[in-house]
């Protein structure tokens, strides 16, 4: 029998092309939630003995969510990821059921399994500079040690993503004294650019071999392409290993200490906020691991009702 019906098949991937033309998700988290919800009707399949269509979607109970969540936990499915997929879930419901105008309760008030939020561990300040260095040291290239020092000094310096570090394009270079970064969801933040990203900008394009138009991104791989995120990776491990560090001691976790690190240094919570390009907060401060003192005396200041709130 087949898990997932023609139609089933097809409503999916009308909310999957709806959610990569109008919220701009990128293509793997497209990729993550069609398996999601894959599996969720594949286990509805099972579940009631017949392929769900259309119609039997819109009849979904409170039963099924428990069955699926209860099947998901045998298979040993842990709690962080079980949470993401009834995200998923839900998210296709929530669409499904305003196109088609019925009552989808039982789905979207179905409870996600608690979990422990992983805190990130920044890498001290020291430990941050040294690996800027030793990144440097794992080619024998000096375009390919300056193109990964200039990378992993963006992620420290600025506090930019990898991603976004990566998306940088010839037609912002030189680079300012500000970038203009476009993040998740869109969302634009202008970051300032400290004068050793700058600098070790500047040294990657003096030495990088091919000519590059406008349009292209900055950051190339050695036959010329741009290079992948899973090179800079590779390299970080490289070099985390060389130097004993923690299996933490990622690109994200340069990002992670350029906040910590700010903060440390007397930096607003909410300036940082706003330099990471953070929708809420409380995102900021699990990046930076403020404590719930420090957090309220930065409600407290911002709030235009302070200490009376």
């Amino acid at each position: 029998m087949d898990l997932i019906s023609p139609a089933a098949r097809d409503l999916a991937q009308d909310w999957l092309m709806r959610l990569k033309a109008l919220d701009d998700v990128a293509d793997h988290t497209v990729e993550a939630y069609r398996n999601d919800v894959y599996n969720f009707i594949a286990f509805l399949t099972e579940h009631h003995g017949a392929a769900q269509g259309v119609a039997p979607l819109t009849r979904v109970s409170q039963s099924d969510m428990r069955g699926w969540m209860a099947h998901e936990r045998r298979r040993g499915v842990q709690p962080r990821s079980l949470a993401r997929r009834l995200s998923a879930v839900k998210s296709f419901f929530r669409w499904f059921s305003q196109r088609d105008g019925f009552d989808a309760t039982a789905v979207l008030s179905a409870r996600a399994p608690k979990f422990q939020k992983k805190l990130p561990r920044p890498l001290d300040p020291d430990a941050a500079k040294t690996m800027i260095e030793t990144v440097g040291l794992q080619t024998s290239e000096d375009w390919v040690a300056a193109r990964d020092m200039a990378v992993v000094t963006l992620l420290y310096g600025c506090g930019l993503r990898i991603s976004e570090a990566l998306s940088l394009t010839m037609a912002e270079m030189p680079i300012a004294d500000v970038l203009r970064i476009v993040g998740k969801g869109r969302k634009e933040r202008v970051v300032p650019v400290i004068a050793p990203a700058r600098t070790a900008v500047d040294r990657y394009l003096k030495l990088l071999p091919f000519e590059l138009a406008p349009q292209d991104l900055v950051f190339r791989g050695v036959r010329g392409g741009p290079v992948s995120q899973r090179v800079i990776q590779k390299v970080m491990e490289r070099a985390r290993l060389q130097l004993g560090l923690p299996a933490t001691a990622t690109p994200h976790a340069m990002r992670h200490s350029f906040a910590t690190h700010l903060l440390e240094a007397g930096g607003d919570l909410r300036t940082i906020q706003d330099l990471l390009g953070h929708a809420s907060l409380s995102t900021t401060q699990a990046y930076t691991a403020v404590d719930t003192a420090r957090l309220m005396e930065v409600y407290n200041k911002a709030h235009p009702r302070g200490e009376n709130v």
